[in-house]
């Protein structure tokens, strides 16, 4: 049912605000984690995660929070069992980078960044 209604609301915001605006990034970033959370959809988790921090990357910039929520959030993905682990290494390197250097040292967010890394 959840899913149901998040792939509803995806598509009317794809309609009236077009793919790549926030509302709808986020929409597909929520159904995303639904899909996760069902199981048995890992590739397609993925690819809606790739495209969503791709749009991110493009329309907020590489150091914004919710261009970094999909980096984590793709991490997390990719460590699935088969996972990818040298990406993963690397998604979660950049985070804690752009993080140090936009946070302070002591900031939860980058205590997260160095705690998810180790």
């Amino acid at each position: 049912e959840a899913q149901e209604l998040e792939e509803e609301v995806l598509e009317v915001r794809r309609r009236t605000l077009g793919e790549e605006h926030p509302d709808t990034l986020n929409s597909m970033h929520n159904l995303a984690i639904t899909y996760k959370e069902l199981g048995g959809r890992l590739k397609e988790v993925q690819e809606v995660q790739e495209k969503v921090l791709e749009a991110r990357r493009r329309t907020l910039g590489e150091e914004h929070p919710n261009t970094l929520r999909s980096i984590d959030s793709l991490a997390v993905t990719y460590k699935e069992p088969g996972g990818r682990l040298k990406e993963v290494q690397e998604l979660e390197e950049k985070v804690l980078e752009v993080r140090r250097r936009t946070l302070a040292e002591d900031d939860p967010c980058t205590a997260d960044a160095m705690h998810v890394l180790a």
